[in-house]
């Protein structure tokens, strides 16, 4: 009932928005008595999502289809790759000065290894793969332990790090219903494994905070939930999104000696000034910037400074593969554009500008970042031809 409630409030308010919405169009709003809303052939105002603006802006525009420095993507997901596969995404990488490519979806086990040998044994120096965690065994008493020690054997494999998808600390649940906290004990091993291979674990925690908000026409992320309605987080499902934050943050305190990135801006591009706290509070936190792009472009005198400021603990990643969307990245990082399109509406109804870093900055967030992090990749770098 408590789901039923939620959704059914969101849908009041949206209803009595869109009534709302349409009378105001019809009416050509309250400043515009006079005026009358523009219907289509067959008569009909168009819905939010069909309405489509074109920009009248007249700006210099700089639309850069290459990085001005080569770059490594430290998040991206590529599934069980076939050799044909990897051979067509190197030839992509190639036109874009992606020089080095983090595969996070690497597996464990046999699986790993098969990954291993189709990216790293074709091209050594263009590709790193990263474990994941098996949860097979998690109620089985010491699950910890034998997590770590099938880490330990991944890393000999090959793995030069540890990704944590976002059902942990979300619906990951032991048998008796109880749900895995962030900063379970169970997992200190797997932790302070990590410190000990100097591996990094790039870890998602929670969602946007709008997915644990009421879905309603007052919440931005409105359209995206209204096309993929499983990424609403309501309370009677799942936890808070600060109980999220603040476990995370308990984790990362308990644990100093080992690197975490947070992924996504750890879902605070939206308040910078929180991120930046939390980077001063705990220095062995560092973000990507996958999928999160549109939070950076409509602040763009908050997202320069942000970055200038905390230049060292920012690196660049993607997350869903399209080697034809890294140009918004490159002209977001690069230029000073005004008032562009982002690629993916849903996870932004409004456009972006550029925040152009200074070039010292670009290089650590395309790739300087990365190589310190990352056991292995600065050999490779060098190897694939990468600026020393």
């Amino acid at each position: 009932m408590k789901l039923r409630s939620w959704a059914l409030s969101g849908l009041v308010a949206s209803a009595s928005s869109a009534v709302v919405l349409i009378v105001l169009m019809g009416m050509g709003g309250p400043a515009r008595s006079g005026a009358h809303a523009q219907a289509d052939a067959n008569g009909r105002v168009p819905t939010i999502e069909e309405y489509q603006p074109k920009s009248t802006l007249v700006t210099a525009e700089h639309k850069p289809e290459r990085a001005k420095y080569p770059f490594v993507d430290i998040h991206s997901h590529h599934w069980n790759p076939t050799a044909e596969y990897v051979d067509k995404l190197v030839k992509e990488m190639n036109t874009i000065n992606l020089r080095v490519l983090v595969n996070l979806s690497g597996g464990t086990g046999d699986s790993l290894k098969k990954t291993l040998a189709v990216m790293k044994g074709r091209y050594p120096n263009r590709f790193v793969v990263f474990a994941n965690l098996s949860y097979d065994d998690l109620n089985t008493p010491g699950y910890g332990k034998r997590a770590a020690a099938r880490l330990e054997q991944d890393v000999r494999n090959g793995a030069q790090g540890l990704k944590i998808f976002k059902n942990y600390g979300m619906d990951l649940k032991y048998a008796n219903g109880q749900r895995v906290h962030v900063d379970d004990p169970e997992f200190d091993p797997v932790w302070e494994k990590c410190a000990e291979l100097k591996i990094p674990v790039l870890i998602h925690i929670a969602e946007p905070s709008a997915f644990f908000d009421p879905w309603d026409y007052h919440n931005e992320r409105w359209e995206e939930l209204r096309e993929f309605p499983q990424r609403a987080r309501p309370p009677s499902k799942y936890p808070p999104f600060e109980t999220l934050v603040e476990e995370r943050n308990r984790m990362f305190a308990k644990h100093p000696r080992t690197n975490f990135i947070a992924a996504h801006l750890a879902f605070h591009g939206n308040d910078l000034e929180r991120l930046g706290k939390l980077f001063d509070s705990h220095p062995n936190v560092y973000v990507d910037i996958a999928a999160v792009l549109a939070e950076l472009g409509r602040q763009p005198y908050s997202a320069h400074d942000f970055l200038v400021k905390y230049q060292d603990r920012v690196l660049m990643g993607k997350d869903i593969y399209e080697v034809n969307e890294y140009r918004w990245y490159f002209r977001a990082l690069e230029t000073r554009d005004e008032y562009f399109e982002y690629y993916r509406k849903r996870h932004a109804f409004w456009r972006i500008y550029g925040f152009q870093v200074p070039d010292e900055v670009l290089k650590k967030i395309y790739y300087e970042n990365a190589l310190k992090l990352v056991p292995g990749l600065e050999q490779q770098w060098r190897a694939a031809g990468g600026e020393s």
